[in-house]
């Protein structure tokens, strides 16, 4: 999947030129701004205050078949020996321990399966997988949204039947390109006809909401071979489409042949390709929910087909909310005073290791906390805000201000002049809601680091890539 670039440094708010592409923000801070928490404070004190009446649930399997080009995700390729068996008992025993923390009567309200793959999995270890989510955690899969992603080698039928009939209620598949030359040179093995008959069966299992990612900027992509790609996506009507730019991040198999550096013919290709997919989905009747969602609206009477669908790990999906739960040994869990995970890596040697460790992991060692950012002084601030103007439906300042006490513009003036001078600011919006234009939403991946904290700037900027 695409859904985790390693973000590069952000910019200092500047009116200088910046790039389209300075790093994608599906969460804040980032990871590489966590840091040992010499305290190792007990998941049970961190939960005790917290509502838990509506908590999401996060389930990370961080294996794939192979590994992509661009991706940077925290997975590796393939289980030697016993090792998913391995890993699912660490699971189930982290489960029992984030269980006993919180309180007796912590509720569900959303689920998601991520990684890595989680259809990696056979269909058995599927199974236990949601075991673990109802039995151990108390989610109720049949009763709220539950999304999972896969991949077209592992969308098999006997997986799918397993998530149908455990209650998914969305599946994501990363398609990336539905042209050959584009899959290959973005290091992306994948045979067009196991595509094809990948997306017939997820239509067949009933799962009411199909995702399809896709990704632009490929070498050698045009307008017309973007179309293509669309148009293939489109004629399995999916409920929901991603367009992501591509990014190429340090340690990944594009990163160790091509510089990472700026390049502003590459950056004018992304954003002319972006510009075209999107008019292009409009055209065809779909929503625009951020830079990268697009929705098809449901037809007829009744809640839109996305209406239920579970968040996933990227922020169009909000699973970044307080009340996060987060298992496995690349999730991360909040709480609104502390984000928190396992260490993080991107070398495929120290997620081995990593994932070698926290398999051998006690109950009583996933009873306390190892990593993570302390949200303090204006960070739930600038969450909230970054959380909600990437969203092209834009933020009423009202909710801001009943959350805070405060208006954006009280806390953040220069940020804010400093959009509204580049043009990404809907001046139609009012005074009331403060909203992208075209331009903004175009420049999301600009736009969102100028609002990160001088602290989480400082900590990425040291971050040790490992």
């Amino acid at each position: 999947m695409t859904r985790t670039p390693l973000p590069l440094l952000p910019p200092a708010p500047a009116a200088a030129p910046v790039s389209p592409y300075e790093s994608y923000v599906y969460a804040y801070p980032h990871k590489t701004a966590y840091r040992r928490l010499p305290d190792r404070p007990a998941l049970r004190e961190l939960w005790a205050a917290e509502p838990q009446q509506a908590l999401s649930l996060y389930l990370h399997v961080p294996f794939c078949e192979v590994r992509c080009g661009f991706c940077n995700l925290f997975t590796r390729i393939g289980a030697p020996g016993e090792l998913t068996t391995a890993y699912l008992d660490a699971l189930e025993r982290q489960a029992t321990a984030v269980r006993t923390a919180l309180g007796p009567d912590a509720r569900f309200a959303s689920a998601a399966f991520g990684g890595g793959t989680p259809t990696f999995l056979t269909a058995g270890e599927l199974a236990r997988l949601c075991d673990i989510a109802e039995l151990r955690m108390g989610a109720d899969l049949r009763a709220v949204p539950l999304s999972v992603e896969t991949s077209p080698s592992t969308a098999t039928a006997d997986r799918l039947a397993v998530l149908a009939e455990r209650g998914a209620t969305r599946i994501s598949i990363g398609v990336q390109s539905f042209v050959a030359s584009e899959a290959r040179a973005a290091v992306r093995p994948q045979d067009p006809a196991e595509v094809t008959a990948a997306l017939d069966r997820i239509r067949q299992s009933g799962v009411p909401v199909l995702n399809i990612d896709l990704i632009y900027g490929i070498d050698g992509q045009t307008e017309h071979s973007w179309r293509r790609s669309l148009d293939a996506a489109l004629r399995w009507r999916p409920e929901e489409l991603y367009l992501y730019p591509l990014y190429v991040r340090p340690l990944t198999g594009l990163g160790r042949k091509e510089s990472a550096g700026p390049d502003p013919e590459w950056d004018a290709q992304r954003l002319r390709l972006y510009r075209h997919g999107r008019d292009h989905l409009l055209a065809a009747g779909y929503e625009q929910v951020s830079m990268r969602m697009f929705r098809r609206p449901a037809t007829g009477a009744g809640p839109s087909p996305t209406a239920a669908v579970a968040p996933g790990p990227d922020g169009d999906h909000a699973c970044q909310t307080d009340g996060m739960i987060g298992l496995g040994c690349g999730a991360r869990s909040y709480t609104a005073a502390l984000h928190y995970s396992f260490d993080y890596a991107v070398g495929m040697t120290r997620i081995r290791s990593l994932i070698d460790d926290y398999a051998t992991r006690t109950v009583e060692d996933f009873s306390r906390v190892e990593f993570g950012w302390r949200m303090t002084g204006d960070e739930p601030r600038r969450r909230h805000l970054l959380q909600s103007v990437l969203q092209a439906a834009g933020m009423p300042v009202a909710e801001y201000r009943t959350r805070f006490g405060t208006a954006p513009a009280d806390d953040f003036p220069a940020e804010l002049a400093a959009f509204a001078a580049r043009g990404w600011l809907d001046g139609t919006a009012g005074p009331d809601l403060l909203r992208l234009s075209p331009e903004g939403l175009a420049h999301s991946d600009a736009l969102g680091p100028m609002l990160f904290s001088p602290g989480v700037r400082s900590r990425m900027a040291a971050y040790d890539l490992k």
